[in-house]
C-alpha cells in the first residue's frame, strides 16, 4: 500500500523514512498502524528554534460572514487551523459546518471577512478599507493546494476509475499522463481498489466509489484535505472501509485535514482538535478527549447526548 503523499512533498513526516515509497517505486507493503504523532493544538506554530518568523496557519478565517437571503449562516467567524492539524467540526445540521468547507472550495462566496490559505489571501484581500475580490487566476493558484471529498462521490460516470483519478492531475497540474497513471495506480492500491482501475464507477458499490473519490482528491497532492460527511451516503456496513482509508491518511501524512462528520468515534480517533458549532458560531473548542468525555458547554452536552444516543 503506497503512501498518500510522495516523499518530495512537505506533507510527509521526515520520521516516516523508508515506510514511504517514492513515486517511481512499485507497490509497497501496507504501512504499519501506529498512533498519530502529537500535534500542536494552537495555531499558528512558532519556528523550531523559537525565534524567527512564525508559520502562518494552513487555514485562517477572519470575521467571515455568509448569508443566504435573510439567513445568516456564519456570523463574523474567526478560527484557524495549523499546518498538519486534523480539526473536526461537529454540531447540528444547519450550523454552518458544510458552508465553511464550501467557502474553502470556492463553491460559495463569503459576504464579509477574509479567508487565507498559508497566509495568502484566497478569495478577497483588503486594499485600504476596501474588501476586493481576487482575480480568478490568483484564486486558482491557491485553490490547487486544497482538495475535497464530498458527501456524494461526484465521479464521472462515463469514465473508468483510473480515468477519474488521472483527469485533474493532467489537466490542472499539468503532469504527464504516464506520471498521473503511475500515481493513480499507487493510490488505488492504497485504498484497496487496485483491481478496479478499468471498471466503470457505476459498477462499484457506494463505499468503493467513495474510496475512489478519496484517491482522486489525494492525486492532486493537496496540502489541505476537506472531508464533508463522507460516510453519510453509505450503507452502515460500507462505512468502516472508508473510515479506515482516512485513518491511514491521517496517521501517515501531515496533510492538514478539516472534517465535518457525525461519526463521533472517527472524530475522536483522528482529530487533535474538535470545534462545536451552533448557529454559525463556535460554541466550544477542545481536544477530542475533553470534548467527548467532559464538554463544558450545555449546548455541546445536549448535542453529544442526542448524537451518541442515536
Amino acid at each position: 500500500m503506497a503512501s498518500a503523499v510522495s516523499p518530495s512533498r512537505p506533507g510527509v513526516r521526515p520520521s516516516d523514512g523508508p515506510s514511504v515509497a517514492p513515486r517511481d517505486a512499485g507497490p509497497t507493503a501496507p504501512l504499519a498502524s501506529r498512533p498519530p504523532a502529537p500535534r500542536a493544538v494552537v495555531a499558528p506554530c512558532a519556528s523550531p528554534s523559537g525565534s524567527g518568523p512564525v508559520a502562518p496557519p494552513a487555514i485562517e478565517l477572519r470575521g467571515v460572514v455568509k448569508r443566504f437571503g435573510a439567513n445568516t449562516v456564519l456570523d463574523g467567524l474567526d478560527f484557524s487551523v495549523a499546518k498538519g492539524d486534523r480539526v473536526t467540526l461537529i454540531g447540528p445540521s444547519g450550523s454552518g459546518k458544510t458552508t465553511i468547507l464550501r467557502l474553502l472550495m470556492t463553491l460559495e462566496e463569503s459576504d464579509a471577512g477574509l479567508i487565507l490559505v498559508d497566509g495568502d489571501p484566497y478569495t478577497h484581500e483588503m486594499k485600504g478599507r476596501r474588501r476586493v475580490a481576487l482575480s480568478e487566476r490568483r484564486r486558482s493558484l491557491v485553490r490547487k493546494r486544497v482538495g475535497m471529498v464530498f458527501q456524494q462521490f461526484n465521479l464521472f460516470p462515463n469514465m473508468t476509475v483510473l480515468e477519474n483519478i488521472v483527469e485533474a492531475p493532467v489537466h490542472v497540474l499539468g503532469i504527464s499522463k504516464e506520471q498521473a497513471v503511475h500515481r493513480a495506480k499507487e493510490l488505488l492500491d492504497q485504498v484497496g481498489l487496485g483491481d478496479k482501475a478499468d471498471a466503470r464507477c457505476t459498477q462499484l458499490s457506494g463505499g468503493q466509489q467513495q474510496r475512489v473519490a478519496i484517491a482522486r482528491a489525494l492525486a492532486m497532492d493537496p496540502e489541505i484535505l476537506l472531508l464533508d460527511e463522507v460516510t453519510s451516503a453509505l450503507d452502515p456496513e460500507l462505512v468502516a472501509d472508508v473510515l479506515g482509508v482516512l485513518r491511514e491518511v491521517a496517521e501517515t501524512t501531515d496533510i492538514t485535514m478539516l472534517i465535518v462528520t457525525h461519526e463521533m468515534q472517527f472524530a475522536r480517533d483522528v482529530s487533535n482538535r474538535v470545534l462545536m458549532f451552533d448557529h454559525g458560531r463556535i460554541v466550544e473548542e477542545a481536544d477530542p478527549e475533553t470534548m467527548f468525555s467532559a464538554p463544558r458547554e450545555e449546548r455541546t452536552q445536549e448535542f453529544l447526548k442526542a448524537v451518541l444516543a442515536g
